[in-house]
């Protein structure tokens, strides 16, 4: 690994960190974010004004990096665009492994001023073998060391996903989202406008990373398109990766030009490098927490065959649509799933030939939930199993008698530990709202991959079934 992705490691895993140039008028807001870090925090200001907020804080100040008597890993760059080359440069001086710039005002602003100063900034760093992360961004989050890009964002317990974005904003609320649907983040970078390092080069660190398990980024455009492919391809054969892609309209492509000066590709050549590669497309930021839920929470699907369990007859209908339009198949059940069924199953109001109408024969007796659940596992036609938690009365019980959620709960995670094939559960809360504050957070904690709605469920289930494809004949199995 090259010098400048070395210290790339050593910035996103920081011993010790300066914050240079916050401000009062924004509340300290880098200073703050940093609280929580593990190791020793600096900070950096010169306004005689600002230095007495800042030993508030209980954080000592320097008037220049060089006055730090300690190696420094990380800089977070708060200055004018005017001042930081100086401090890019002092960094080179300093021997610092990384700096993120928060600073904007650079090339995504059109004029010649700004043009001139990412040049400037980005040649420093070129020959100091500077890891640059930016400028325009929010820099680097590390949860297990307390490095953050918002003082929102959830520290001490890691995770198993890396996230790449050119925006600081879905850096900022990935972590957020992901975190409330029960996913951690190993790592995130904001880039920017990425002059110094490019999508590539935080690839290749988050491939070698111990900690994390997928991959995601949102890219709006890449310098080196060759290297991007290259790169994705290879990492995506060691690691999922999830890639959402901005500016795929006319008038988003527009805009990215103005947010991070990045150039757009087209939609059928992004397309292709999403297939050629392996990656795995999503749309917007729900879709990448859905994927990584189908990733994460769940083994891979086998094959496209899916057994849907609804609890009315409405709702099967709707959950098989949602399935075949995701092109995943809702085939006839074996004719000995068939027999055994009949013994118990309760047709007045329902039907067990797939999908399965099954709110009846679960309120009969809750353990039918398990005998259906084994005679899905034992059926030769069935890759995976969807189940349907919604109808408002099992809602409604499950709040008035929490032991029947925990005794479902139960029952679940019995079924995804000892079986071969993935579970996954649809939760549409319609007007129980209320109720699903309740559900969801329990549904999270126990590890089951849970959906909004079928066509999310859907769409994420069959990435990853692509995915588990593109891997079998990348190693030249059967599909």
């Amino acid at each position: 690994m090259q010098e400048k992705l070395r210290r790339l490691e050593r910035a996103w895993s920081p011993r010790t960190v300066a914050v240079v140039g916050d401000k009062r008028v924004t509340g300290y807001m880098w200073l703050r974010a940093m609280r929580p870090f593990t190791g020793r925090l600096y900070s950096v200001q010169v306004d005689p004004a600002e230095i007495p907020g800042i030993e508030e804080l209980g954080i000592p100040n320097y008037r220049s990096l060089q006055e730090i008597p300690d190696e420094i890993d990380y800089v977070l760059c708060a200055v004018p665009r005017a001042v930081a080359p100086r401090i890019v440069a002092d960094c080179a001086a300093k021997g610092v492994a990384g700096v993120a710039l928060f600073t904007s005002g650079f090339a995504e602003t059109g004029e010649e001023e700004g043009i001139r100063l990412q040049a400037e900034v980005a040649r420093i760093a070129a020959e100091a073998d500077l890891a640059l992360v930016g400028p325009n961004c929010m820099g680097l989050y590390n949860p297990r060391a307390g490095i953050r890009q918002s003082g929102e964002q959830p520290t001490g317990e890691s995770g198993p996903v890396g996230f790449i974005s050119q925006s600081g904003t879905h850096a900022i609320n990935l972590s957020l989202v992901a975190a409330h649907n029960g996913l951690r983040l190993s790592k995130s970078a904001s880039i920017g406008n990425a002059v110094a390092l490019d999508v590539p080069d935080y690839l290749e660190v988050l491939a070698a990373d111990p900690d994390t398990r997928v991959i995601a980024m949102y890219v709006e455009g890449v310098k080196d398109g060759r290297r991007f492919f290259q790169t994705l391809r290879r990492v995506a054969r060691e690691k999922p990766v999830v890639v959402w892609k901005g500016g795929q309209t006319e008038a988003g492509a527009r805009a990215t030009a103005s947010h991070t000066a990045s150039l757009a590709s087209s939609t059928a050549v992004w397309n292709a490098v999403m297939r050629q590669t392996g990656a795995i497309p999503a749309d917007t930021l729900d879709e990448v927490v859905d994927v990584l839920k189908a990733l994460l929470l769940a083994r891979a699907p086998a094959g496209p065959r899916m057994a849907l369990m609804a609890m009315t007859g409405g709702p099967s209908v709707g959950i098989t649509d949602a399935f075949a339009r995701a092109g995943l198949e809702v085939p006839l059940l074996s004719d000995a799933s068939y027999r055994r069924l009949g013994e118990f199953f309760n047709v007045i109001g329902g039907s067990y030939r797939n999908p399965l109408d099954t709110g009846g024969t679960l309120g009969q007796n809750p353990d039918n939930l398990r005998r259906i659940l084994e005679i899905l596992d034992e059926d030769p036609h069935v890759d995976a199993i969807v189940m349907e938690v919604s109808g408002g009365f099992m809602a409604r019980r499950w709040v008035t008698q929490p032991e029947a959620l925990e005794g479902t709960l139960g029952t679940l995670t019995a079924f995804r530990d000892r079986s071969a094939k993935p579970f996954f559960a649809v939760f549409y809360a319609g007007h129980m709202e209320e109720a699903a504050l309740t559900i969801r957070p329990r549904f999270q904690e126990a590890g089951i991959p849970l959906f909004p709605t079928y066509e999310r469920a859907a769409l994420a289930i069959r990435r990853a079934l692509d995915y588990r494809r593109f891997l079998a004949a990348a190693d030249g199995e059967p599909a």
